[in-house]
């Protein structure tokens, strides 16, 4: 039984790459031109379907207001019973229909028309009722669905939901939509924090900078280790950073030196051209930087190249940044 099992969800996933490998043959002109249709809408984008059909054109409208296109979903037995009322001549439609025969899309199409509204549909068949009155038509057509039960909707859907990503991705392209942009819709959670959270919220500064000299002994040097619990240590001049000491340093300079490391001074013992950021970059790019070197902090510079505080690994992770 589990062997069937497996081999029925293998072929579901075989089935599903199959459409979406088959969709891209067809991606062409008509999907620049909804991205066109969409971009030149001086109102908003209106998203319905029935069914599974209606929850990708939620999923579709939620992803297009995420990146600046106004949009919203509206039933179409909801729209016909009132509804409507929130639709103007300003806006565009987004109708999905498998079958293209779905009664309730039907019976909305003159009432859109009425208000000179463009249509795109995404559709199974080219030649249903929906395509003939539709502007822009997006091919959705699949052999088969994935379920072994024919009606189950799962590649029809799947299919479907790329086209709406498709635009999307095209509309980010169109619209010039950058990260910022992305950020501002988007000011909560985990986004917000990674494209909003700077070096400079979460650093160290001030006294809470573990610093010495490049004269400093090795007690000096340990001493401001420990005491400001960030394992390491900015040796610099001038408060221009020479180099650092940390706690791993420490360790391999016992194993290298032996008894003579405590006669030792700090620029003896440091690592030269320490990595550094500025305050005003992201914690996110500090966290990439830390991560392609192998190491757990960075100094921050001020617009002089003089230390004005330091970042560490764990600050970022507690924020929530990563």
């Amino acid at each position: 039984m589990s062997n069937n099992v497996l081999s029925t969800i293998k072929e579901a996933v075989k089935i599903e790459k199959e459409a979406l490998e088959n969709l891209l043959e067809r991606v062409d002109e008509r999907f620049v031109e909804a991205v066109e249709l969409i971009h030149s809408c001086k109102g908003r984008l209106i998203c319905s379907g029935v069914g599974k059909s209606g929850l990708i054109a939620k999923k579709i409208a939620s992803t297009m207001s995420s990146i600046g296109v106004p949009s919203f979903f509206v039933h179409p037995t909801d729209a016909i019973h009132g509804d409507l009322g929130m639709i103007t001549k300003d806006d565009a439609a987004l109708l999905i229909s498998n079958s293209g025969k779905t009664e309730e899309i039907l019976f909305l199409l003159p009432l859109l028309k009425r208000f000179g509204v463009p249509i795109i549909s995404i559709v199974g068949d080219k030649e249903s009722e929906l395509a003939k009155r539709s502007d822009v038509v997006l091919d959705a057509y699949v052999k088969k669905e994935a379920s072994p039960i024919p009606l189950v909707p799962t590649s029809s859907t799947t299919v479907s939901l790329v086209i709406g990503d498709a635009l999307a991705a095209g509309l980010i392209v169109k619209n010039e939509f950058r990260d910022k942009d992305f950020a501002m819709l988007h000011p909560g959670g985990a986004i917000g924090k990674k494209l909003f959270v700077k070096v400079k919220d979460l650093m160290h500064k001030g006294d809470e900078i573990p610093i010495v000299s490049p004269e400093s002994s090795f007690n000096d040097v340990l001493y401001e280790i420990s005491s400001k619990r960030l394992g390491t240590a900015i040796v610099a001049e001038d408060n221009k950073p020479l180099g650092v000491i940390t706690d791993g340093d420490l360790r391999r300079a016992v194993e290298r030196y032996k008894s003579s490391l405590f006669t030792m001074k700090a620029f003896e013992i440091m690592t030269k051209n320490p990595k550094r950021i500025d305050k005003d970059a992201l914690a996110a790019k500090a966290a990439n930087i830390m991560e392609r070197y192998s190491i757990t902090s960075l100094v921050v510079l001020d617009e002089n190249e003089k230390v004005e505080g330091i970042i560490h690994l764990h600050d970022i992770l507690k924020a929530g940044v990563l």
